[in-house]
């Protein structure tokens, strides 16, 4: 057995082609991300960024080209069962209604979930790194910040456990104290594989690798 096939990449994008309203988005685009890597997609706005990120969830259907999690080809069929290997934080979140401690329990409720528990020491340990106040667990969650709601989202992504993480613009709206805290804790988990997506990289100083797609417009 060949070494690529007995340790595949976490994510592998090959060739991959995205088309919207007859314009091409995305040409030709591979990525190859390890796992436990760190990377970052930079580019301008328009340029596609976000387009690839929902085309590894399966919201997008490449015009060509072939997206692979863990080995696993994703298609209609595979994808509920490939889901299950990521979390997403897209960079308006949309948290539902409640406190915060409630939208935190909520996706241990889900199906999909069934078997994860909801690591409390964990949850105590990023409102802690992340520069959360404990208070702000029974606080509305429309009476956050949108800094607030950032990292709320991303904790949640993190309690669920998963292989691989993507953020997509998820801390646009955080200081750079917030931001650097968030990417220092994210920068230590070494099994877990990120790909994040940002207008510059230094609005997310986590990534070993950094890849630039050209196109889109000026920001």
């Amino acid at each position: 057995m060949s070494k690529e096939i007995a340790n595949p990449a976490a994510i592998e994008l090959s060739d991959l082609t995205l088309r919207f309203d007859g314009r091409t988005v995305v040409e030709g685009f591979c990525l190859h991300v390890s796992a436990g890597e760190k990377m970052t997609i930079t580019g301008r706005s328009g340029s596609g960024k976000s387009s690839i990120i929902r085309s590894i969830l399966g919201f997008v259907t490449p015009e060509r080209g072939t997206v692979r999690i863990a080995g696993e080809v994703v298609t209609s069929q595979s994808i509920w069962h490939v889901r299950g290997r990521m979390a997403y934080v897209p960079q308006e979140a949309d948290l539902g209604v409640g406190a915060v401690r409630t939208i935190l329990e909520r996706p241990f409720a889900y199906r999909a979930n069934a078997n994860l528990r909801r690591d409390e020491h964990l949850l105590m340990t990023l409102f802690d790194r992340f520069h959360l106040p404990l208070h702000l667990l029974d606080k509305e969650v429309t009476e956050l910040s949108g800094g607030e709601k950032q990292r709320i989202a991303i904790v949640s992504a993190v309690l669920l456990n998963r292989d691989i993480l993507l953020l997509d613009e998820a801390v646009s709206a955080l200081d750079k104290d917030s931001a650097m805290a968030v990417a220092g804790y994210l920068r230590e988990q070494r099994d877990l594989t990120i790909l994040s997506v940002a207008h510059h990289v230094h609005m997310l100083p986590l990534s070993e690798q950094v890849v630039s797609i050209a196109g889109g417009n000026s920001v």
